[in-house]
């Protein structure tokens, strides 16, 4: 690696440490990123999921008093994060890589969709639950962070979408407050994720580029701090307008 890929690689993760803190799309900077620069697509796949972690726990930092009354909510929806990303981490490595693209598009327009209809479909969900009592959103949210978490340990890209969404939806909730739990549970899926990389690495059943992970870590540990730092001071509305373009825009990418 010279210096101008250096240099290239370290931005990337600090964009994406910022991206991920307010929206949850910032792989889908690294990661075109380190496939431009040559690095074979798992790889830096790989990589840039251990390399994100850093940036993941800053951003969940900086969010600490949004975070406030939500530890039992999230020590809950945190244990199908565990799971979904070992399992997310275990496909990464035994299906093709050429299954990337079909399945990163098909979950964003999802998680899009959801984004865009959630005022309305929170208040259906609020009517048909009145007189019941969800601090935890229910069986159903649990199940849904798993698939997140499934996702997140597969690719990660536009996680962050995914877990707004379903949390706007099964949550009665301030959206900067749920926001905050997002960057928890991503949090979560990344860390296990990297763990479970670095042990199959160790086993000698993955390649990992440990320059890559070291400078998308520097990278990503400033843009989680200066990420939860823009993001608090974002309206509800214009935090929902910001996931929409970006989700658009990770659609875009993916399909060119």
């Amino acid at each position: 690696m010279n210096l101008l890929d250096a240099v290239a690689v370290f931005a990337a993760g600090v964009a994406a440490g910022g991206i991920n803190t307010v929206v949850g799309s910032g792989s889908l900077i690294t990661f075109p990123t380190l496939v431009a620069l040559g690095y074979p697509p798992v790889v830096a796949n790989i990589s840039n999921n251990i390399g994100l972690v850093p940036g993941g726990v800053t951003g969940a930092y900086g969010y600490r008093h949004e975070l406030k009354g939500q530890r039992g909510r999230l020590t809950r929806l945190a244990t199908g994060s565990f799971i979904g990303a070992v399992i997310g981490g275990l496909l990464l490595l035994g299906l093709p890589p050429e299954a990337f693209n079909v399945i990163v598009v098909a979950l964003i327009i999802i998680a899009l969709v959801l984004v865009v209809v959630q005022p309305r479909l929170q208040k259906w969900m609020l009517r048909r639950r009145e007189g019941e009592h969800r601090p935890h959103g229910g069986p159903a949210l649990w199940v849904g962070v798993l698939l997140a978490g499934m996702y997140g340990g597969y690719f990660g890209a536009a996680q962050g979408i995914i877990l707004i969404a379903l949390l706007g939806i099964m949550l009665d909730d301030d959206l900067q407050r749920l926001n905050a739990g997002k960057n928890v549970l991503s949090a979560v899926v990344n860390g296990t994720a990297a763990i479970l990389f670095t042990l199959m690495w160790l086993l000698g059943r993955a390649e990992i580029n440990w320059w890559v992970v070291l400078l998308i870590a520097a990278g990503s540990t400033c843009g989680g701090m200066i990420g939860a730092s823009v993001g608090r001071r974002i309206p509800p509305l214009a935090l929902r307008a910001v996931i929409v373009v970006v989700g658009i825009v990770a659609i875009v990418n993916l399909l060119a």
